[in-house]
């Protein structure tokens, strides 16, 4: 082994380079100490000067002090640290207060223990369409134990999983907790009520193909008059009536019902939703994006009978099975704008970004010279701080562009996770092609199940035989149904939960410029719209009103479903409203905006 010739100015080599690098690491260090700390004024604009002309560097040989220049900031960073714990903390504590409503059910589970009011598809079922009981309880035992290796001992009938039981588990993190928004009892299996609703989805299925434009009071579409004469018969039907009279203009318009600390249920017509044309304007409009714009023209469904599913009673019991028939949509091969309710239902189906593309409409600026061109120009809400700064205004932070949109991406699961929660953990409604089921079975094969008279009373039901030669529930979708049970909506309580974040952002008041309508003579083109003013708030719950009863149309959800989930979704979108507004640093009144039910409130 060689010794070291020199060991002592080798030692002194190796201390001098630790000494060197012990000093680029401070210095390092500190300038990392420094950039971090100044993130709130951001660290590129330290290198870019801005805060350079007030910055002093002083050094102690190599060794930069980092505190002179956090001192030049008069920022107290602890303090700041502080605050948003405390804010979190206050969050946290006022949500925590909020009490749990009692969560009432319909009692149908429990009523029949064949379980034909609750949903069961994707479990194994017999001929009638009636579930397999041990492979119901399989599901039961797995959502009271809310351990995870227990769904996976749920007892599948084919291919098709579950869709997302234990994401209401999920602890949201901003607003409410999902046990403390409460719904309304959903109608039960054997009530008018149930039986309104069943024929009003039946009729949308029989008018799918009819434009929107034939739905005027003054209309001699003779299935739209039929419509109305069978839906006016119905003691339990709740949707928008004028005088106590449905009337051709008020056909599938949206509703939202709400419930009260003692049970009672209200419900309410969307304000604005029953104006001028059923479809929304922030779904026809173009959509501005940056330097580009570009037309709604959607892909639609051909209106031919392939494009019916769930019509005999094999394909309909193989996908209550969770069996797949292998059928597809057929699709034409010219894109359009939105006309009818086949439209409609595909739409809701696979959904464009509708609520970031209703705030690109609203943000943007018309375009004097072409009023089918740029958005609507929207003001603000007139609670929006920065409406009356002469200095600053609202950006991605908070109260600008980017802060709606952001806004409207976090609300969507919280609402998801609402919505499912009842789904999965309270009320289990069955599908409205399951209760078509038990219509057919009645018909057929004379089973005696408790529907109620007005059901078999109705002409859609004579229509949809002729049709289809049988009284099953016609489906717009191959796979018929998500996975997961009817009430309330998921589709929906997203619609409820985004159009209010941009009802409390924009002035709903404003009055849409150049509103239009598709072209009766060639859907491809829209033409300007003439009649009633339309308004912000209004088009949004249309919005919403349209998604939602989209879902409706395709033969997959209740009105009840769509109406409560609208009042839960807003209900999500205000608890997240509320967190918001404890960590604004502007000075702020609060969101104020009006309710589904027509109440104005300020967050």
């Amino acid at each position: 082994m060689l010794e070291d010739p020199n060991p002592h100015q080798n030692s002194e080599i190796v201390k001098s380079e630790q000494t060197r690098n012990e000093k680029r690491f401070v210095v390092n260090r500190s300038r990392r100490l420094f950039l971090g700390r100044a993130g709130l004024f951001t660290a590129a604009s330290v290198v870019t000067g801005v805060l350079g002309s007030t910055v002093s560097w002083k050094k102690t040989g190599e060794f930069v002090q980092a505190q002179d220049v956090v001192a030049k900031f008069n920022f107290d960073y602890a303090k700041f640290r502080e605050k948003a714990y405390q804010v979190r903390i206050a969050a946290a504590k006022a949500q925590r207060d909020i009490p749990i409503p009692l969560h009432r059910t319909n009692g149908d589970e429990a009523k029949y223990p064949n379980k034909i009011a609750t949903d069961t598809r994707g479990l194994p079922h017999n001929q009638l369409g009636e579930v397999d009981l041990k492979a119901y309880q399989s599901l039961i035992n797995a959502l009271n134990s809310g351990d995870p290796n227990e769904y996976e001992k749920i007892i599948l009938g084919g291919g098709r999983k579950l869709v997302q039981p234990l994401t209401p588990l999920a602890v949201s993190l901003l607003g409410v907790n999902t046990t403390q928004c409460g719904i309304p009892v959903p109608p039960t299996l054997d009530s008018a009520e149930q039986a309104a609703e069943f024929i009003e989805i039946a009729w949308q299925g029989l008018l799918q193909d009819v434009p929107f434009s034939d739905y005027r009071n003054d209309t001699t579409n003779p299935l739209v008059l039929a419509a109305v004469q069978d839906l006016n018969r119905l003691s339990g039907f709740k949707g928008p009536k004028q005088n106590g009279r449905i009337t051709p203009e008020l056909l599938f318009r949206g509703t939202a019902i709400y419930v009260d600390a003692s049970g009672r249920t209200t419900y309410h017509t969307l304000p604005g939703a029953d104006t001028g044309p059923y479809v929304s304007q922030f779904l026809l409009r173009p959509i501005p994006a940056g330097t580009q714009s570009y037309a709604q023209l959607h892909r639609v469904p051909l209106a031919v009978p392939e494009n019916s599913f769930q019509t005999t009673y094999d394909e309909w019991l193989l996908v209550q099975n969770g069996g797949s028939s292998g059928r597809t949509i057929k699709f034409d091969s010219t894109r359009r704008y939105f006309i009818n309710g086949r439209d409609q239902g595909e739409i809701a189906h696979t959904p464009p970004p509708v609520y970031t593309n209703a705030a690109a409409i609203l943000l943007a600026s018309p375009v004097r010279d072409n009023p089918l061109v740029g958005g609507v120009g929207a003001p603000y809400n007139p609670s929006n701080p920065y409406n009356k700064s002469k200095t600053q205004s609202g950006g991605t932070g908070t109260f600008g562009p980017g802060y709606a949109t952001s806004l409207i991406g976090w609300v969507s699961p919280h609402a998801i996770r609402a919505s499912y929660w009842h789904k999965y953990y309270v009320h289990r409604r069955l599908r409205s092609e399951a209760f078509g089921g038990l219509v057919h079975n009645n018909k057929v094969n004379k089973t005696n199940y408790p529907l109620h008279p007005d059901v078999f009373k109705s002409e859609a039901l004579d229509r949809i035989y002729s049709k289809y030669k049988s009284y099953l529930l016609p489906q717009f979708f191959p796979e018929g149904a998500p996975t997961h049970s009817s009430y309330p909506g998921g589709a929906s309580v997203s619609a409820g939960a985004s159009v209010t974040i941009l009802k409390a952002l924009f002035d709903g008041d404003y009055v849409i410029p150049n509103p239009v309508i598709p072209d009766p003579k060639d859907p491809t083109k829209l033409i300007p719209y003439q009649g009633p003013p339309l308004t912000v708030e209004g088009e949004l719950n249309k919005l919403a009103a349209n998604i939602g009863l989209g879902r409706n149309s395709a033969g997959i959800h209740w009105r009840t479903d769509a109406a409560a989930s609208l009042a839960l979704g807003e209900a999500i979108a205000i608890g997240i409203l509320k967190d918001e507004k404890l960590t604004f640093r502007e000075t702020f009144s609060g969101f104020t905006f009006t309710k589904f039910n027509g109440q104005k409130v300020t967050i």
